[in-house]
C-alpha cells in the first residue's frame, strides 16, 4: 500500500467510500436510536450531504487536503484522510477518517493519520484535533486514535423531538 495526494479523478471513488463506510453509522445506528424525526432533521439526507461535501475537503488554497491508500489489487481505494490546518493558531484537524472494509485492521487507519500528522508537522502546526463519535460503530476508530496517542475529551450531545 502507498499513500497519495489527492487527484480530481478520486472524487467519485472517495465519495462512494464515505457513503459506505458511513452508511451503518447513520442506518443502523443513528436511525433507529433517534427515531424518524430527529433522523431526518438532522442526517436524513446524509448520503446527499457527503456528495456535496466530500468534493469540498481537498482545497489546498484554503489549507484543506486530502491524502489517498492505494493497493496494487483492484479492491478499489483503501481509504482516504482528510484535514486541514490553521497555520495562525498552529493546528491541524482530521475532517473524515475512511477505510474500506476490505482493508479494516490492516493499519491503514493508522498509516493515513501518522501521514496527515507529518503533512500537518510540515506546515507548522504543532497540535491536530480528531473527533469521533462515543457510540459502538465508532470504538474502532476511538481505539484508534487513542493507539496514536491522542486523548479523548468526554462530549454528550443530546437530541429531542419537540
Amino acid at each position: 500500500m502507498r499513500i497519495r495526494a489527492f487527484t480530481p479523478q478520486d472524487l467519485t471513488a472517495l465519495t462512494d467510500l464515505t457513503i459506505e463506510t458511513f452508511r451503518p453509522f447513520y442506518e443502523d445506528s443513528f436511525r433507529p436510536l433517534v427515531g424518524e424525526t430527529v433522523f431526518a432533521n438532522q442526517h436524513g439526507d446524509w448520503r446527499d450531504d457527503y456528495r456535496r461535501e466530500v468534493p469540498r475537503l481537498h482545497a489546498p488554497e484554503r489549507h484543506r487536503y486530502i491524502a489517498v491508500a492505494e493497493a496494487g489489487d483492484s479492491d478499489g481505494l483503501p481509504g482516504y484522510v482528510a484535514w486541514s490546518v490553521d497555520p495562525d493558531r498552529r493546528s491541524g484537524s482530521i475532517s473524515h477518517l475512511a477505510v474500506s472494509a476490505l482493508h479494516r485492521r490492516h493499519h491503514v487507519g493508522t498509516a493515513l493519520c501518522e501521514h496527515a500528522f507529518a503533512h500537518m508537522r510540515s506546515l507548522g502546526a504543532e497540535v491536530v484535533e480528531i473527533g469521533t463519535g462515543g457510540d459502538p460503530f465508532h470504538a474502532p476508530a476511538r481505539a484508534l486514535y487513542e493507539r496514536l496517542g491522542c486523548t479523548a475529551l468526554p462530549t454528550a450531545v443530546y437530541y429531542r423531538q419537540l
